[in-house]
């Protein structure tokens, strides 16, 4: 009957919420014959009513350290509703079997025997307890008798924390008289002649004899025995605590042995995950989160972005990473504020549907920028903390370089940030140092091998590449991949003749085609230009080089495109240092390093996870240029995110720059690589650059605005809105629809917002909306947020701008007309050059990475609005081949900036008394 009960109320649930289903987590140690029967009765059962039921199975080696880390895991896993341990632990180690049963989390302790669970029972809170299910399954068989156990006396044997005491306290607190008696009990015949319900678990055969019962008694039997018995093949035979035949002749109910409380004791077990998962969901709508948002405390004038930051307290990491349904060891902590989450997350809700893409992104913007950070945050709280949406923010991890130099930070603004800033705007978990290490090897590696191979002959190299230790030598695996690609097929070291050796150990690197440089996290332009190898140790090799800053190095780029740990791997093994004198690519893997960047790298492709202001997560990873690389946030971060948010959520992320270079690539280049499809684009334009794109005076960073920017100008307003509506087409081009976000100042009128937003949608724009997030955090953003879930409703028809097939020009010109708005390009004699090595060297099918500056729809920073008609001058062209794309170089642009007359870091301080960071970010 329970079980029928069950199995209708599972499948109630699994109609009301499709696709939930009860979990049961089964976790054992060792292989007891009696424990896998039992285990094997439990699945039996799970499988009939529609409970999914997971067997954990731990060796008999395992140590009281392992099983207490499953059972976290177990605690943690949001499918798992009821979890218990298969007692007793079959372990060959040492283990505490307290600890084990009081490890497991109280609301998932189906078995009841957790010291809270057991406590809360001792004193009567039934209703919010677990009971353990041999008690509940004798206290279901005394109610189906019909008889009333209130004011019935009552008698318990045995007082084992499984039966004995928990029997004893459930009948206490359904009104009945109890005795408790043991084997220590001197007057037990009499105690349980004295018995109207006598429940005996004493663990010793017959024990209880027929004649010492009440007659009309209820007798329940708990006990397992096996006595002699030479009519059985096994030679004995199962029987109860109690003499069943005797007793039986004088109760008026009394359970069997076997077939009595075992199968009741099953499905108490299948009840109480049932009731665990009416819980669950009372408590949680299944793929929504249940998350804990803060209440922010809105103050006027706007105080600075460091002291918002600071009134801010924000959740520990590990309750965020706990709300979205992370598991504990998909998490790794870095103090309390920040966290790094494991890949293997991705691999357990790859059966997951993703949630709604959402991608934000900019007009041309003024040297100030237009707040796509600010209005990314701003839409996140909005969604999460307002609409109670399940929301990810995905942004870029921002280099010290700005954040030391004039721009500051990049965590957003006022009321719409990612905190701790500070925290966000350093070091963060070291991601971008492990890249500068990473880098840098390389960079080393290619000089070392020049020098190696100029100072050294064929036999002498070939001895230090592939030593002889302990009088044998072998190829390692990247030496065999190099053998591979020179079409050599042996793997002895000594069959190798000599022709083949040189082969082998000479990359015959020309100097002159060398691409790789040094790089640093920090503006400084004196390292532009530099010339290496000046010791004498260099025995006269020296060449021209240079440092750009990291987070314009290709593994940078690598780290952001990336999938997986093998991918990236991959990607990095294949990035073109060099050319030969032949003329053939030398690549990473030629050099022998890719490993020992994969093992730099392990930790930095790990996604870090922050909190916003309003309590919503955002993970932070990666940060690529956005003008010689795709300057967006990693593909992992997004692919995580889309499926912890589940189908109904969003994840919204940024492309750097204005849409024609942030938004373009991240079409045509990350959403090629990671196969995601945008749902809705979120344009974000400002007053002040459309009246700069009208014809206004000059925009300079730390110069106050001129009055044509405070003061009402519609005419100009609307002169500007030329670049709006390119932008918008450019985003339409792709077939997603466009939600316009009109980031408000202060000095903005109603006249000129108003007229924005209808200009915004007389160009085709989906909606727009104006947002104040700055000042009102989510708040602000709320009219923002409602037109993206409208937008994210209605079909988007991604499509790519160009086949990668298409010849190197071609691709160039594509975009140089559909995108910026020229009427051709011109290739210099260098980039044609490029053109055709690349395309002889295999590189001529990858996608194209326009380096240019983002002052203008052109390569001329001062022309503003929407040019056209002009020729885009291709200066040179390089090539990612590890991240993936080719980057046009057009007009002029430094991968090192330099600092300003008066950097950020005069305000930046650090109190030595509380440690805080002071200044401005």
């Amino acid at each position: 009957q329970v079980r029928e009960r069950l199995k209708k109320q599972v499948a109630e649930m699994k109609e009301k919420f499709p696709g939930f289903k009860p979990g049961l987590a089964i976790l054992q140690v060792g292989n007891r014959d009696d424990s896998n029967l039992y285990i094997n009765m439990k699945l039996k059962a799970a499988a009939e009513i529609g409970i999914s039921a997971n067997h954990i199975k731990l060796p008999n080696t395992a140590t009281e350290a392992e099983v207490l880390k499953c059972i976290a895991s177990l605690n943690g896993d949001p499918a798992v509703h009821g979890f218990i341990v298969q007692l007793p632990l079959d372990s060959d180690k040492p283990i505490n079997t307290e600890k084990i049963t009081n490890a497991v989390a109280p609301e998932k302790d189906v078995d009841g025997l957790s010291s809270i669970n057991a406590g809360k029972l001792s004193r009567g809170d039934l209703g919010d307890c677990f009971i353990p299910c041999t008690p509940k399954g004798c206290m279901e068989l005394i109610r189906q008798t019909g008889i009333q156990v209130a004011g019935k006396r009552a008698v318990v044997i045995g007082r084992s924390k499984i039966v004995g005491a928990p029997m004893h306290d459930l009948l206490l607190w359904n009104h009945a008289t109890v005795t408790t008696c043991h084997s220590k009990t001197s007057t037990l015949a009499e105690e349980v002649g004295k018995a109207d319900i006598l429940v005996v678990a004493a663990g010793k055969a017959e024990m209880v004899k027929g004649e010492w019962i009440k007659p009309g008694a209820i007798v329940i039997d708990c006990g397992i025995n096996h006595v002699p018995d030479s009519t059985k093949a096994s030679g004995k035979r199962v029987v109860g605590d109690v003499a069943y035949d005797t007793a039986k002749e004088k109760a008026s109910y009394i359970t069997p042995v076997p077939g009595g409380v075992g199968p009741m004791t099953v499905a108490m077990l299948m009840q109480s995950t049932v009731e665990s998962a009416q819980r669950f969901l009372e408590k949680f709508q299944p793929g929504k989160w249940n998350i804990q948002y803060n209440q922010l405390t809105l103050k006027m004038p706007v105080p600075s972005d460091i002291e918002i930051s600071r009134s801010c307290i924000p959740k520990p990491i590990g309750q965020v990473a706990k709300e979205v349904g992370l598991l504990p060891e998909e998490v790794e902590l870095y103090g309390q504020t920040k966290a790094k989450v494991h890949l293997s997350a991705l691999k357990r809700l790859k059966n997951q549907p993703d949630g709604k893409y959402v991608v934000v992104t900019g007009i041309t913007p003024t040297p100030l920028g237009e707040g796509k950070s600010t209005t990314t945050i701003g839409l996140v709280q909005a969604l999460g903390a307002h609409l109670h949406q399940n929301v990810f923010a995905c942004v870029r991890q921002p280099s010290q370089g700005p954040t030391f130099g004039i721009k500051g930070g990049a965590a957003g603004g006022g009321y719409s940030q990612v905190v701790p800033m500070e925290e966000f705007n350093l070091h963060l978990t070291g991601d971008i140092h492990a890249i500068t290490a990473a880098n840098n090897l390389v960079a080393a590696a290619v000089d070392t091998r020049i020098f190696h191979e100029l100072t050294q002959n064929d036999q002498a190299l070939y001895n230090r590449l592939v030593p002889s230790i302990n009088g044998v030598r072998k190829f390692s695996e990247i030496q065999i991949r190099r053998l591979q690609k020179l079409g050599i097929s042996k793997t002895d070291p000594t069959a190798l003749t000599k022709e083949e050796v040189n082969l082998f150990v000479r990359l015959d690197i020309d100097p002159a085609t060398i691409t790789w440089q040094r790089v640093l996290d920090t503006n400084d332009r004196f390292l532009r230009r530099i010339t290496i190898g000046q010791s004498p140790t260099e025995k006269g090799f020296s060449r021209t080089a240079q440092f750009d800053i990291t987070v314009s190095s290709e593994i940078m780029a690598v780290l952001a495109l990336s999938d997986g740990l093998d991918d990236m791997k991959k990607r990095l093994g294949r990035m073109v240092v060099a050319s030969s004198k032949r003329g053939e690519p030398i690549t990473t893997d030629d050099l022998g390093v890719t490993g020992a960047l994969a093992v730099l790298m392990k930790d930095a492709v790990k996604p870090n996870l922050m909190q916003t202001l309003e309590g919503t997560p955002v993970f932070v990873h990666a940060g690529p240029f956005a003008n010689i690389a795709h300057g967006n946030s990693s593909v992992l971060a997004d692919k995580i995110a889309l499926k912890l948010v589940g189908k109904e959520g969003f994840v919204v992320t940024e492309a750097g720059f204005g849409a024609d270079i942030g938004m373009e690539k991240f079409f045509n280049i990350k959403c090629r690589y990671s196969g995601l499809r945008p749902n809705v684009v979120v344009l974000v334009a400002t007053v002040r650059a459309l009246k700069m794109h009208g014809g206004g005076p000059t925009v300079t960073a730390g110069v106050p605005l001129p009055k044509e920017y405070t003061e009402e100008n519609l005419q100009l307003l609307a002169k500007g809105c030329s670049n709006l509506s390119k932008q918008i087409q450019n985003a339409r081009m792709f077939g997603v629809p466009v939600v316009v976000a009109v980031n408000a100042f202060k000095t903005d009128t109603e006249a000129e917002l108003a007229l924005v937003v209808q200009l915004a949608k007389e160009a085709g724009a989906f909606d727009a909306v104006e947002c104040t997030h700055w000042a009102e955090g989510g708040k602000g953003a709320v009219a923002l947020a409602q037109a993206v879930q409208r937008a994210s409703q209605t079909p988007s028809n991604f499509r790519f701008l160009y086949n990668v097939e298409l010849p190197v020009i071609d691709k160039i010109r594509l975009i140089a007309q559909q995108i910026y708005g020229a009427s051709d390009v011109e290739l210099l004699p260098e980039a044609q050059e490029k053109v055709a090595l690349y395309t002889k060297q295999g590189f001529g099918n990858l996608p194209i990475c326009m380096a240019k500056t983002h002052l203008s729809l052109s390569h001329d920073p001062e022309q503003k609005g929407a040019p056209m008609g002009f020729i885009l001058p291709i200066r040179d062209i390089r090539a990612s081949v590890g991240a993936g794309f080719l980057y046009p170089l057009v007009g002029t642009m430094s991968t090192m900036p330099g600092l300003p007359t008066r950097p950020c870091f005069y305000d930046i301080d650090l109190d030595p008394l509380s440690g805080e960071v002071n200044g401005l970010f």
